[in-house]
């Protein structure tokens, strides 16, 4: 079995033409400095919730949005940022 990383993988996808966009939880942030993947929006929400609450439809949109403008604005590859809203109940 081959275990490749989402840093990774995006790398693979973004040589073959397919730009990307990781959205990724802040405990994560780390990692994805050291794999130089090509965009990632960080979100300072809990593991296993990176656009947001469920149901939570307003804020997931916030998220996909930033995501989108991220593909939009970034001039170079490993281009990193901060969502600065937090996770709310």
């Amino acid at each position: 079995m081959c275990h490749v990383s989402v840093g990774h993988l995006a790398r693979l996808l973004e040589e073959e033409g397919i730009a990307t966009v990781i959205i990724a939880v802040k405990a994560f942030e780390k990692r994805l400095e050291a794999m130089l993947p090509p965009r990632v929006l960080i979100t300072r929400h809990p593991m296993g919730r990176p656009i947001g609450p469920p149901g939570d439809r307003k804020h997931q949109k916030l998220v996909i949005e930033a995501a989108l403008e991220l593909f939009e604005t970034a001039e170079t590859g490993g281009t990193i940022r901060e969502l600065p809203e937090g996770y709310s109940i």
